[in-house]
């Protein structure tokens, strides 16, 4: 009797740990995304390998609100630049993913959502005091060498 009540207990102790448990794997592939208002400007680029890795990099420009029309697409172009440069070079991102929303360690905040019956990638970012910027992407078999023009 006691055997069968410890072989129970082990059990639902198992199911409680693997209920409990954010680690689900996250999607694998590449995607990108852009949002442009009067007053922010920003270029996405994420990757997650099948490893499991996450790959993000959002450049920005913030309180444009007073650059010129005809200057826009220079700022565009230095995003663009700064992210198809700089990408080489970003580290993977650890995250803890429940299946829709991507958060940092031990982080209440999402940092990505994903939404797995439309396939659809959301990065949320946070700048200064201002509201969650949600971006969503657009998923892409290569980065492009221009996100804007995608």
């Amino acid at each position: 009797m006691r055997a069968a009540l410890a072989a129970i207990a082990g059990i639902i102790c198992l199911v409680a740990v693997t209920a409990c448990s954010n680690t689900k794997a996250p999607p694998v592939g590449r995607w990108e995304g852009v949002y442009e208002a009067p007053d922010e400007m920003v270029v996405v680029r994420l990757e997650i390998t099948p490893k499991g890795d996450i790959y993000l990099s959002a450049p920005n420009a913030l309180d444009v609100l007073a650059t010129p029309a005809d200057q826009r697409p220079t700022v565009r172009a230095h995003l663009t630049d700064e992210l198809v440069q700089g990408w080489a070079s970003v580290a993977p991102r650890p995250m803890e993913f429940d299946g829709r929303v991507f958060r940092k360690p031990g982080g209440i905040a999402p940092q990505m959502e994903w939404n797995p019956q439309s396939r659809q990638m959301t990065v949320v970012l946070y700048f200064g005091m201002h509201a969650a910027l949600r971006v969503p992407l657009r998923a892409v078999s290569d980065f492009s060498q221009d996100p804007w023009a995608a």
